[in-house]
């Protein structure tokens, strides 16, 4: 086992508590994900930020009577008070912009991601009816009392004024003020009425979504304990999904940020994380909350079609989107749970796959005998029990199978060899790390392969694990620790960049300085933000004219291969692969698109096939780039 330990602190309830807090602060109460798009980040500041200045300025309000306290509270006075009051007009202005703002939005040029439902037009009809009513209230009274310091309550003077201009002179005890002064108090009340039966409960089941969502990384699904004993696998029923997950449902407000950036969906999949949640949503209020007329209809088959779960790659994007972290991706793997362990109704190809993983060990379905037969003629050394190495070179599945990831292998050993690394590979006795079964839905098979990898660490020293499949460095890293791993786990590119900056990797002269783009595989940027390390470690390839896709990074878009769907059969009209292969040839011109994945260089091979591209771009490992050609 790794003679080093992992540098994360144990999340204590005291911490968990600490990290709650930061987190509503961060994303509740700054909001940094909701002002990612400019103009509705904007708009739903207003509207949160003026709606926050008038509560907290009305509850100060009613403070000052002794209903509430048995002291009067000497807060807001003198100059303080014509502060209050300036602070409560701008509130209320912010409240007008913004609603403003979404109104147009929603009537004149609304995205196609954004639906329109009553109870939009209602919170905001209500919003905007609230803070109107309050201003002409507060106009008359202004108008009719005339205090020194009215110019500091700015808006309701101006509407003061504009009554007087117009002729319109009113004094406290005239019957308009009294219908504008309970009319406002009426909407207040009927404001928090409707918190419940509105999508205005978001303010109180987002904030509590970011509190309670589960503190485990990003890229690890959560742990069936005890499979042999479990009572329910998966999500068959809505009950079935834990109370943390039907809060997120709720929190839901349909604002469609997770379907704009959705890869199924943009490639015209039948499928739409919004869709998912609110078919969830709508099962909850249907069929837990007994709404009145409610037809007694299953999760699956009732609001969900069976066929939706596999269509997700389980690329996170929709994570990265969503202001409130509500979460399609653990919904759809307890889907894929049930449908796998429970029911056994799985597509064809998945099923197939999977008997190839319970009966060979791997995917591919291929003897480990024939495991990457390349790393042996390269003089490779095979670490043995009891032995130690600094590396353990994690090959996975795909390079060792795969015969064009076996090409990439070949670049990566030989980089290692030439920069002096001491490391060692696991030959035979590596087993695929699980990551397929457990996002096709197959806890059982993940946990087995698992144990038995974990099993083989033991025996073994080192003190880094390398692997050059994001997919395997995320179950490595982020999901093998929930059964008792503790040791480093680092991706290839992050080594190759550790070289690079050491001057141990040749610097290779590329000729004819092709264009390029670096295309970010899901699962290492999104899910483990691993940006710049592959970047450092290209700029040792001179003469690459490197150019950025639109998509990068955190906002990067799939290859098509996650989730399983390297095995699955997609309709040949909407494969994701060939719509990133579009946006690298036409966004940059890209003559090579580089990756750091092997999933990525399937998927994305198989387009330029598919679309017969093959003399006008190639797509290469980064360790290719770097070996320049070397590893042929």
């Amino acid at each position: 086992m790794s003679t080093e330990t992992s540098t994360s602190l144990p999340m204590t309830p005291r911490r968990k508590w600490i990290r709650a807090l930061q987190e509503l602060l961060q994303h509740a109460v700054l909001q940094d994900r909701v002002i990612k798009r400019i103009y509705p980040g904007i708009m739903h500041l207003l509207i949160f930020w003026g709606m926050t200045i008038q509560v907290l300025g009305t509850i100060i309000n009613l403070l000052q009577y002794p209903l509430f306290l048995p002291v009067e509270i000497a807060f807001p006075r003198g100059q303080a008070y014509l502060v209050f009051e300036f602070v409560m007009d701008l509130g209320g202005a912010m409240i007008l912009v913004g609603v403003i703002m979404a109104l147009a939005r929603r009537a004149f040029f609304r995205p196609s991601h954004l639906p329109n439902r009553w109870d939009d037009w209602y919170a905001l009809g209500l919003l905007f009816a609230l803070t109107a009513v309050g201003f002409a209230s507060e106009a008359i009274r202004l108008q009719a009392t005339n205090p020194e310091w009215r110019s500091w309550s700015f808006l309701g003077d101006a509407l003061a004024r504009g009554l007087a201009a117009i002729g319109l002179q009113v004094t406290t005890d005239a019957p308009i003020h009294k219908v504008f002064f309970w009319s406002h108090a009426g909407l207040g009340l009927l404001f928090f009425a409707s918190l419940p039966f509105t999508k205005l409960r978001h303010l109180l089941t987002g904030p509590l979504n970011i509190a309670v969502r589960p503190q485990r990384p990003l890229g690890a699904l959560e742990v069936i304990e005890d499979l042999e004993t479990a009572e329910t696998l998966g999500a068959g029923e809505i009950e079935a999904y834990p109370s943390q997950a039907l809060v997120s449902f709720d929190a839901c407000v349909q604002c469609g940020r997770c379907e704009e950036v959705c890869p199924a969906t943009y490639s015209g999949m039948p499928y739409s994380p919004r869709s998912l949640i609110y078919a969830l949503q709508r099962s909850m209020h249907e069929t837990l909350m007994g709404e009145d007329g409610a037809d007694e209809k299953p999760l699956l088959e009732g609001f969900i079609d069976k066929e939706t779960p596999w269509l997700c790659t389980t690329c996170g994007a929709c994570l990265y989107a969503c202001p409130l972290f509500i979460d399609p991706v653990s919904s759809v793997l307890e889907l894929r749970r049930y449908l796998t362990l429970t029911t056994g109704e799985v597509p064809g190809s998945v099923g197939e796959t999977l008997m190839q993983m319970e009966r060979r060990g791997n995917p591919w379905g291929l003897p480990k005998e024939e495991h990457a037969p390349w790393a042996r003629e390269m003089g490779v050394r095979v670490i043995q029990p009891g032995e130690s190495t600094d590396v353990l070179l994690f090959l996975g599945c795909a390079y060792g199978y795969d015969s064009r990831n076996q090409k990439a292998g070949r670049a990566l050993v030989g980089l290692l060899q030439q920069a002096g690394v001491d490391f060692a590979i696991l030959g035979a006795a590596e087993g695929c790390c699980g990551e397929t079964a457990r996002r096709m839905g197959h806890e059982y098979v993940f946990q087995v392969m698992a144990e038995e990898n974990l099993a083989t660490f033991q025996g073994v020293e080192f003190k880094r694990l390398v692997t050059p499949c994001p997919h395997c460095f995320n179950s490595l890293k982020n999901e093998y620790p929930q059964f008792g791993a503790d040791f480093v786990v680092q991706h290839h590119s992050e080594l190759l960049a550790e070289l690079a900056a050491a001057g141990k990797l040749p610097a290779v002269e590329t000729g004819s300085a092709p264009k390029a783009t670096y295309h970010d595989p899901c699962y290492l940027g999104r899910y483990n933000t691993i940006f710049e390390a592959p970047r450092k470690a290209l700029d040792g390839s001179r003469g690459l004219q490197l150019q950025e896709m639109k998509r990068n990074r955190a906002e990067s878009f799939c290859c098509g291969g996650g989730g399983g769907h390297m095995w699955m059969e997609t309709d040949p009209n909407t494969r994701i692969n060939q719509k990133r292969l579009e946006q690298a040839m036409q966004e940059t011109g890209a003559e090579v698109v580089v990756t750091a994945c092997p999933y990525c260089l399937i998927m994305l091979e198989d387009a330029i096939r598919a679309k017969g591209v093959g003399e006008q771009v190639q797509v290469k490992d980064i360790s290719e780039v770097l070996a320049g050609g070397q590893e042929a």
